[in-house]
């Protein structure tokens, strides 16, 4: 008799190959070490201009009052704390999130804000949003997409609960454009955040992962070609400090 192997798909973790079902819990295992300190080193990794670029985020959003926001992969709930300032008294933001501890601060930070009547929090994975067709003015993902193993599942997950004629608004590092700063950029990236994760949130190997993910995300065209695929349309983006952050918008028409 022969024994039929089957071979699991494989996937990136960091510049590592892992299996497909490794990776949901290895990222979870850095988010869950890195939660309580997160907000304090994005502030210091882009020495606070994380809080510029996701202010443009929201106003490519579209999101005035009543709109109906999804703020997936949303980890402590900085950006949904912004929209949910801009939503009024019919408006809603869906905070989701794979992992627990992030999503508990999150959740913790809109509430002490006065936010609960307008908040929903869902633990959820984003390539299977559990929400139903149609569901969402605007769905928004903030430095989280590059951290999904199936890229693909996600944007499809999220192309279904958008609403036509509403927007996907995806923020993400992407490739520098400049190639002086793309040295500058690697060199601070490699040598200075991991060491500044071992000193700030006592995790060196997390962020060294962090860095590495963002070595392995699509540049901007090709995410661009991704929306396009997972039936998103009039796909626009829009280079943030020289391309080290890039700010992709779909349509969903």
């Amino acid at each position: 008799m022969t024994v039929r192997e089957t071979r699991e798909d494989s996937t990136h973790f960091g510049f590592s190959t892992v299996s497909e079902s490794e990776k949901n819990s290895l990222v979870s295992e850095v988010f869950s070490s890195v939660s309580n300190r997160y907000d304090l080193m994005n502030d210091l990794m882009s020495f606070g201009i994380h809080r510029i670029w996701k202010r443009l985020a929201i106003a490519y959003g579209g999101i005035r009052h009543g709109s109906q926001v999804l703020d997936v992969a949303g980890g402590t709930g900085d950006m949904s704390l912004a929209i949910a300032k801009k939503l009024g008294d019919q408006g809603r933001i869906v905070l989701t999130d794979i992992n627990d501890s992030m999503l508990r601060l999150g959740q913790d930070r809109l509430i002490d804000h006065g936010f609960l009547d307008k908040l929903l929090c869902v633990q959820c994975d984003a390539e299977n949003l559990v929400f139903e067709e149609d569901s969402f003015d605007c769905v928004m993902i903030s430095f989280g997409l590059r951290n999904v193993t199936r890229m693909d599942r996600a944007l499809a997950s999220m192309f279904r609960v958008t609403r036509v004629g509403g927007r996907l608004v995806i923020l993400e590092f992407s490739k520098p454009v400049i190639p002086l700063l793309e040295k500058i950029y690697d060199r601070y990236s490699f040598e200075v955040i991991p060491r500044l994760g071992e000193m700030v949130a006592g995790d060196r190997q997390s962020y060294q992962y962090l860095v590495e993910s963002i070595r392995k995300h699509p540049d901007q065209e090709k995410l661009a070609d991704m929306m396009a695929d997972a039936g998103f349309e009039r796909i626009q983006y829009h280079n943030l400090t020289g391309g080290i952050v890039a700010l992709h918008i779909g349509w969903k028409l």
